[in-house]
């Protein structure tokens, strides 16, 4: 094979990053103590930075720098502090979430190339279309693909300059990544900030299956799939790890490179997964790669499957081997730890010292030779020196100059002045240039950036007098809202509405009022359904979770509105949908407090929309939960299963808490909370903020008991947001036992 696939291994401290390194990783993905989905991880300091940038680009290795979270308003000065000194660095790339974030970058920070995260869910080519339009260069795909529909994805990125990086082994979510709000809701630890507690880990009152961990998904290994992942077009195969110690990296990523190396050979590859199984695993699947979604992708045990695999391996009974296999992991971890240690030990990630040497004399051009262990060069002034009694070049006012330096891979360790003529004198600007020209080199030939001018987005001062309600429902029977209600009436579709879509577009054109809200996930050809549905209905407005949506109506001139699982929680995210897609106006997204979404910043002509009573969906989950709660005796999800199952279920954990498992026609398996979220303070605490408000009136069956119909609902909150508030007690009587813990607790 002739084709390079880069390797691109974890580094949750400077240990691992080590370890990286020395096992044969061609890049690395880190964080900085903040701004990363890795909290638990210990990550590095700015100082560590150009340290690590060095060592890893002296062993020719890029380093990526995750800021894959979402970014709240008061956030953003702190951040593009960040931003500015990364920019001066010799960083490779920048991994990111959020849409205020690609816009900022995109447009003010160009020397930066963007990577969008697992966390933005992309799993369809309008998305990667979406992604180009803000300059992203490389796309992590979402976990879930099958390797035929990321070689359909990869044939679209590479055809807008964009390279594909897929996760290759490591920890799966149950979740689509960035859609799952079950740690927020539970705990106020948003896994879109990096805090997840990881609740799909925990034990749960056992099921009829016979399963106390029914939500634990084993470890994804592509270990045997190298071969259809490269010809897939797969450019990056990334390991997640970044809480895993140097040990594990070294291990995963040794045995990975040499997968790889074998593959460049042409040899045959290793199938014998053995190795992997001496650090930690949940045991490993391929489940998705392989259209092999069943349930043996699941575990019932969170923990540490190594001594298991190790016992089930010997011609001894499984009980009776298992402490003897324990000890046995327990002997090679400890021998792997100290090989390991001894490898990395002579890996430096100081900063190297600068000797500068300044030499002149009056008339000639100032010279300034700066020497290190690994470089050497010269840099002179434009202008000549001259002699001066009032100003003069001295130790410290060329340190000041030229203290930049020290943010680089370098540190300023000696200046010698003995070959300058005394009483020199250059004006500090030609200084300051020369400081630049060194930077230049220093930094990777880049230029360095002295300051960014970006525009501060003014707070709009229209007023909102009449704010308008919005209606989402599931079921044709609710379609008669749309003329007995003054609401926008949208309709739920489905993740895959398959067959049935000649009957939503006759469906639409018979209503004319009817208008259309799409799911966050659409992929392969439910998606293609999903735009033929866009290009025949051609509706006047619709409402879309999913940007590749998204980017198809801007492109037909449709107008659109940004859903609340866009994960929209900044003003720059605004900017970005209004003048690089032409949104009409965007939902804040749920998990928010009001302090958070008080300080976003209205656009002029742009409107703002907040869900205000809805189910509160925890996750989506291309996988099925039936099965783990004794609700189906199929082993394997098929089309079949998502175009026709209907189902409903529940899972209590050991606090009592209890979360819906709901399967319906047409959509993926989702989980819910016991009881559904009402939020009318917001209306009170945010007035003349939002331009309209949402209730969700779809079918999702919970706990939460409404003592009166859709009719009398819809009349008593378009009421309410009207300023008649003897509405809020006929809501709060009429709607009972409900939630709001995101508003609360914010993120």
């Amino acid at each position: 094979m002739n084709r390079y696939i880069e390797l691109l291994a974890p580094g949750g401290d400077i240990e691992s990053i080590k370890a990286a390194i020395a096992a044969g990783a061609d890049a690395i993905y880190c964080g900085l103590s903040k701004f990363n989905a890795r909290n638990r991880a210990v990550n590095i300091g700015f100082d560590d930075l150009n340290g690590i940038l060095h060592l890893a680009h002296n062993h020719n290795c890029q380093v990526f720098l995750t800021l894959n979270i979402l970014i709240v308003e008061s956030e953003i000065p702190a951040l593009l502090n960040v931003l500015k000194r990364i920019s001066n660095t010799s960083i490779d790339g920048i991994i990111i979430q959020d849409i205020g974030l690609l816009y900022l970058i995109s447009k003010y920070f160009p020397n930066l190339k963007i990577h969008a995260s697992t966390q933005l869910t992309t799993h369809n080519a309008g998305q990667i279309q979406f992604l180009n339009k803000v300059k992203v260069t490389r796309v992590n795909l979402s976990r879930e693909l099958s390797i035929n529909e990321i070689s359909l994805l990869s044939t679209i990125a590479h055809e807008n300059d964009i390279l594909i990086e897929v996760f290759v082994h490591g920890s799966l979510c149950i979740s689509f990544s960035g859609l799952c709000y079950m740690s927020s809701v539970h705990g106020g630890n948003s896994g879109n900030r990096g805090r997840c507690s990881q609740p799909c880990r925990d034990p749960y009152i056992r099921t009829s299956s016979g399963n106390d961990f029914p939500l634990n998904l084993k470890d994804n290994s592509a270990y045997s799939d190298l071969m259809e992942l490269a010809k897939a077009g797969v450019d990056s195969v990334k390991i997640e790890g970044r809480i895993k110690k140097f040990h594990y990296v070294f291990t995963i990523v040794r045995e990975w490179s040499n997968q790889l190396n074998r593959l460049y050979a042409g040899n045959k590859l290793i199938s014998d997964k053995h190795a992997l199984y001496k650090v930690f695993n949940r045991d490993f699947t391929n489940g998705y790669l392989q259209e092999n979604i069943s349930k043996e992708m699941f575990i019932d045990n969170p923990r540490d499957n190594s001594a298991i695999y190790l016992a089930s391996h010997q011609n001894t009974n499984l009980d009776s081997g298992l402490d003897y296999a324990k000890g046995a992991v327990y002997d090679e971890r400890t021998k792997i730890i100290s090989n390991v240690g001894k490898i990395i030990s002579d890996l430096n990630v100081e900063k190297l010292p600068l000797v500068i040497q300044i030499s002149g004399e009056n008339g000639s051009q100032l010279k300034i030779t700066i020497k290190s262990i690994d470089n050497s060069f010269t840099v002179l002034s434009d202008i000549a020196l001259v002699e001066s009694e009032l100003q003069i070049l001295t130790y410290d006012v060329i340190f000041t100059r030229l203290k930049a330096i020290n943010d680089t891979e370098y540190f300023i360790s000696e200046i010698d002045l003995k070959d300058l003529q005394p009483n020199m004198f250059i004006p500090f600007k030609e200084l300051t240039a020369i400081r630049n020209k060194i930077l230049f080199i220093l930094n990777g030939f880049r230029d360095y950036i002295e300051s960014v001018d970006i525009p501060i987005i003014k707070k709009s001062n229209a007023v909102i007098t009449n704010p308008t309600l919005s209606i989402l429902i599931s079921s044709t029977s609710d379609i008669h809202l749309c003329t007995e209600t003054n609401s926008e009436v949208y309709l739920q579709l489905p993740n895959c509405m398959g067959n049935d879509v000649d009957k939503f577009v006759e469906l639409f054109l018979q209503n004319e009022k009817l208008l259309p809200c799409f799911p966050a996930v659409l992929i392969g050809e439910h998606y293609q359904v999903a735009i033929d549905f866009l290009q025949r209905v051609k509706p006047k407005r619709l409402i879309t979770n999913n940007t590749g949506i998204a980017f198809e109506a801007y492109k037909n001139g449709i107008s659109w509105i940004a859903g609340p699982n866009l994960n929209i929680v900044n003003s720059y995210s605004l900017a970005c949908l209004k003048e690089d897609f032409n949104c009409l106006g965007s939902f804040i997204s749920n998990e928010l407090s009001r302090m958070q979404i008080k300080g976003i910043k209205k656009l002029d002509d742009f409107k703002l929309y907040f869900s205000i009573f809805h189910p509160v969906l925890l996750m989506t989950s291309r996988q099925c939960f039936f099965q783990q709660i004794g609700g189906c005796d199929k082993n394997i999800v098929d089309d079949n299963c998502i175009q026709n199952c209907h189902k409903k279920d529940n899972i209590k954990n050991f606090k009592n808490d209890k979360f819906i498992i709901e399967k319906s026609k047409g959509n993926y398996h989702r989980m819910f909370n016991s009881t559904k979220c009402l939020n009318i303070d917001i209306v009170s605490d945010l007035p003349n903020f939002f331009s309209g408000y949402f209730i969700d009136l779809t079918d999702v069956k919970d706990d939460t008991i409404v003592i009166c119909d859709k009719i009398e609902i819809v009349k008593y909150f378009d009421n309410f947001i009207n300023n008649d508030f003897g509405a809020k007690d006929i809501l709060e009587r009429s709607i009972q036992k409900v939630s709001n813990s995101q508003y609360k607790k914010g993120i």
